[in-house]
Parts: structure tokens; C-alpha cells; sequence
């Protein structure tokens, strides 16, 4: 029997979110307020990781910028979000690619794994 919070938390899901995969190359379309005005601002960059469910789940983007990593959580049912576009799908072969906050450069933005040798 759900109980009331779970009620609460359905009505607060968004229905139309976009459907994306760690590894995929997205643009987070977030609704900025300053003042009395709002925008829209885009964050571009590499899902770098997904994490909860339900009204608690949120994903890490990452991108390059003036050689400076940055990392930015969204929540992933959050009335700020306009909307997720999918720029490009990624081929990771993990759940979190952590080992991209190693690299620089161009490295920085393959997600694709090589094969093994022996393999």
C-alpha cells in the first residue's frame, strides 16, 4: 500500500524526461532566475555518471573548460531542467567513468574503450 510520501514523490516525477545513457554527450537546458527575469543557459558535456531513483535520481555531466575540468550534478526530475537533448550516444562499458577526471584534452572527451590486446 503506498503510503503518502510515495504519493507526494509520483506527483512530483516529470513524465516527459529524455532518455540518455552514461557516456552519451548531452546538453542540460537549466532555467536560470536573476531578479525578476529568467533564462535558459546550456550546459554541454559527457554523462559521466547516474545515480538514485525515482525523485532522488541525478546524473553528472562533464565537460573541458579553458582546460579546467568541470563537473556539474542535475537533479534528474527538477523543475530548473528544461530539457536533456542527446547530442551524441556514447559507447561506455561502465556505470561510472571516473577515469575521465584523469585525462586532458581531447582524451578528456573519448569515452569509447579500446579493446584489450589479448582479446
Amino acid at each position: 500500500m503506498p503510503t503518502i510520501i510515495d504519493k507526494i514523490n509520483q506527483e512530483q516525477l516529470k513524465k516527459d524526461t529524455a532518455r540518455f545513457h552514461v557516456g552519451d554527450s548531452v546538453r542540460v537546458h537549466t532555467i536560470v532566475k536573476e531578479g525578476d527575469k529568467e533564462r535558459v543557459q546550456i550546459f554541454t558535456g559527457i554523462v559521466i555518471g547516474r545515480k538514485g531513483r525515482d525523485i532522488n535520481q541525478t546524473f553528472t555531466v562533464r565537460r573541458i573548460s579553458y582546460g579546467e575540468g568541470v563537473e556539474r550534478v542535475f537533479p534528474m526530475h527538477s523543475p530548473r531542467i528544461a530539457k536533456v537533448e542527446v547530442e551524441t550516444a556514447g559507447t561506455a562499458r561502465r556505470a561510472k567513468l571516473n577515469y575521465l577526471r584523469k585525462r586532458t584534452g581531447k582524451a578528456a572527451m573519448a569515452v569509447r574503450e579500446k579493446a584489450s590486446a589479448s582479446a
